[in-house]
């Protein structure tokens, strides 16, 4: 296929994204400060062998979803345009519900007759299992619903809900949890009325009824939504292999205590550095998605947003690094999970590196070779699992994350070396040019932190934070200030 450059659309569109992220923004930073608020409110309330348990179901939770409603969402994303394009929306919905259900029954009908298998290999109890189950069916619904906002560029609707799913699911997990007395299963019935409200609320809010149709499913257009979403399956599966199959190991070797710990060091990382870090990618890629199928030059673009990815990333994760302990401290009201600082550098460049490799690997989505992603992420998945085997036994957490960095380090790896024609990333020089320059200064001003001054370690790190960007806006302003026509 052949692209051609556009400056004006391509100004125009970063213009929009722009415009999409300030809406996005209100969703992302609220849902950060949700996640931040999570983990000392349910280490408060938990126990390290319950918080473990709960940490276990989520996981399980994900596994399920990865596989049996979760790419269906995504396809649904990818393929709007152009369906929205030929007019034939209805018939297009219909296929996709129709698909969510069916795989959602194949699952309840595989739990059933390999439920003892699940017990076994997942080592959890019964009756979480079931709750997570039930708890599927909304966080699927969920799922397709947030795709469609996501594809109809409805960026103040998908805030709105956000932010409505997040405090609803803490309120009432603290209410479950503080009257019932149910230990982790009540988070995990909180989340089920959350987001089943959630849900109610996306119905209208994404206009899904005034489009979707009962009406017969035209199979050849159920081909390509499966050619693509499967790969996505399988890449998510990997992903879930890097980052989460962890638990389970540490579960068997050294029990749900240390699967606590590990499900701390976790909450203080992925969940609340990637909700911030999708601002960026929630609202470039639906637009993105739609200059491709227009044949517009997109990767200007994407190295236009890998660039501001890095600039906001690459300074919080190495601040957070460095001061690994002071953040445990700050974000976990339990004295008994503070050991989870071991993990937070590790977990945290494991997630820079994660999310750096939704830029390099947006290439295989929209060519729809999303095998690719797949074969290189599962590389990485077993990688890190064959890590994690040899190395916790003998390193304990530090074997954890070790094993999860050198996984999602060998992902965005293999994402840069395997690069599809035409789809080459145009590495954002002058940015990252700046960044590199503006962190020597922050590096100094640490070395007088540790040797020659003690303040308190909250103003240290946004000292280090406000010299870094103080120099980096001036650089971009002066000496090194983008080209008009860059």
């Amino acid at each position: 296929m052949e692209f051609i450059e556009n400056r004006e659309v391509e100004k125009e569109q970063l213009k929009a994204i722009f415009r999409d992220m300030v809406k996005y923004s209100p969703s992302k930073i609220i849902g950060m400060i949700g996640n931040a608020i999570i983990v000392p409110v349910y280490t408060s309330l938990l126990s390290p062998e319950q918080y473990g348990l709960y940490s276990l179901s989520i996981a399980v939770l994900s596994f399920l979803c990865i596989i049996f409603s979760d790419w269906v969402g995504l396809s649904g994303l990818r393929f709007f345009k152009h369906h929205q394009m030929t007019q034939d929306m209805p018939k297009y919905l219909t296929t996709l519900v129709t698909m969510l259900v069916s795989n959602l029954c194949l699952m309840f009908i595989l739990a059933f007759i390999f439920r003892q298998n699940f017990y076994d290999f997942f080592h959890i109890p019964v009756k979480y299992f079931f709750a997570i189950l039930l708890l599927i069916i909304p966080v699927a619904i969920r799922a397709l619903l947030f795709q469609l906002l996501r594809a109809q560029l409805k960026s103040i609707a998908f805030t709105v809900s956000t932010i409505a799913n997040q405090f609803m699911t803490i309120l009432l997990s603290i209410f479950f949890v503080k009257v019932c007395h149910l230990g982790a299963i009540a988070l995990l019935l909180g989340m089920a009325v959350s987001i089943t409200l959630t849900d109610i609320l996306l119905i209208f809010q994404s206009n899904i009824l005034s489009w979707f149709r009962l009406q017969k499913i035209e199979w050849h257009s159920v081909m390509p939504i499966m050619m693509y979403g499967v790969p996505i399956a399988a890449t998510s599966l990997s992903a879930w292999i890097i980052n989460q199959s962890n638990k389970f190991i540490m579960n068997s070797i050294h029990g749900f205590s240390q699967v606590g710990i590990v499900g701390v060091a976790y909450g203080l990382t992925l969940p609340l550095l990637m909700t911030i870090f999708s601002i960026i990618t929630v609202a470039a890629i639906p637009r993105i998605i739609n200059m491709y199928e227009e044949k517009i030059d997109v990767r200007p673009l994407i190295s236009r947003f890998t660039g501001y990815f890095v600039l906001i990333a690459l300074p919080a994760i190495s601040v957070i690094s460095l001061y690994s302990t002071d953040y445990v401290q700050m974000l976990s009201s339990n004295d008994k999970f503070l050991e989870a600082f071991k993990l937070i550098p590790y977990f945290a460049f494991g997630t820079f590196f994660m999310a750096m490799a939704d830029y390099t690997t947006l290439q295989y989505h929209l060519a729809n070779k999303t095998y690719i992603d797949f074969i290189i992420k599962l590389t990485s998945g077993i990688v890190g699992v064959v890590l994690n085997i040899l190395l916790i036994p003998q390193y304990g957490l530090a074997g954890v994350g070790i094993a999860t960095l050198s996984a999602n380090f060998l992902y965005f790896l293999l994402s840069i070396i395997i690069v599809l024609p035409g789809l080459r990333l145009i590495y954002p020089a002058l940015t990252l040019n700046r960044i590199f320059l503006s962190l020597i200064p922050c590096g100094v001003l640490y070395f007088v932190y540790t040797k020659f001054v003690e303040l308190p370690a909250l103003f240290e790190m946004l000292s280090l934070l406000a010299v870094f960007y103080g120099i980096y806006f001036t650089l971009a302003k002066t000496v090194m200030k983008r080209p008009e026509n860059g």
